[in-house]
């Protein structure tokens, strides 16, 4: 191993979360200032943030609502629209069998 090209590494370096000793590990700096730990990460305790950068969470909110709503209005459309069509066919039914011109068509 090469003198002088590694940095000093401290085994015991002092680990804080948000202004609190957390515990300490090994680093190549004295002491270590973090935002996230496992102790606060929503992966390792179980629990969810939504964090709303400029209104980013609304704006998906309302999207997904408009999107269910088209949904509804669509399958009502799609049904309206079958059973029109249903009714087309029973008229068609009951005005007897087809002339020779219909079912060359088909």
């Amino acid at each position: 191993m090469k003198k002088d090209i590694h940095p000093k590494y401290y085994p015991e370096s002092k680990v804080y979360v948000a202004g609190e000793f957390v515990g300490t590990a090994g680093s190549t700096k004295p002491e270590l200032r973090l935002d996230v730990w496992s102790g606060t990460h929503p992966f390792f305790t179980g629990q969810q943030r939504i964090i709303d950068t400029e209104g980013q969470v609304d704006r998906f909110q309302k999207r997904l609502e408009r999107t269910k709503n088209a949904e509804v209005v669509d399958k009502a459309e799609k049904q309206r629209r079958r059973r029109a069509r249903q009714q087309i066919a029973e008229v068609i039914d009951e005005g007897g069998d087809l002339t020779e011109s219909e079912t060359a068509d088909e």
